[in-house]
């Protein structure tokens, strides 16, 4: 893919500021901001676990988080999270399990936003839920990118290698 191409495609898949992807009705907003968990960590706390089950979608307020994930006996690290992003939309819109385990790297805090609550917003309006899928797709096209820019450098970086050898 040409860098001209590539750069376009990144601009279309680029993060949307958190306020508008949860702009709501005022009634949804309330709902939402009432059930709203603010949860303080330690460096070294688990925030939550792979597989186990999703209370909802979490939202860094503060610290640095890692996400690590295991793949076919393999760990993974899956990078790090950091104030004002927002963590597992697939969780919290697919089958309710972690997708990958999130741990505090420094002290910090995350807004959980309890999928109860979640679920009540989606009824009460809808376009809520598909702003989310929205993002969610968003993200699973930057993880996919990055994967290709990532490969495309190893490659050059062998290549490269081979010339001097």
């Amino acid at each position: 893919m040409e860098p001209e191409a590539r750069s376009g495609r990144m601009d279309a898949v680029h993060a949307r500021p958190l306020a508008e992807l949860l702009e709501c009705p005022p009634e949804t907003g309330i709902l939402l901001n009432g059930s709203a968990q603010c949860i303080d960590f330690d460096a070294g706390e688990i925030v939550f676990r792979q597989s186990a089950t999703c209370k909802g979608l979490y939202v860094v307020i503060s610290g640095q988080f890692l996400r690590r994930a295991e793949r076919l006996e393999t760990r993974l690290t899956l990078g790090l999270a950091r104030a004002g992003d927002l963590l597992e939309l697939a969780a919290a819109l697919g089958d309710s399990h972690h997708t990958y385990t999130l741990t505090a790297q420094t002290p910090g805090s995350v807004l959980l936003l309890p999928i109860g609550a979640l679920n009540l917003a989606f009824q009460d309006y809808p376009p809520l839920r598909m702003r989310l899928l929205e993002e969610l797709a968003r993200e699973v096209s930057r993880a996919y990118d990055a994967c290709c820019m990532s490969r495309t450098a190893r490659t050059r970086r062998g290549s490269a290698a081979a010339l001097l050898a």
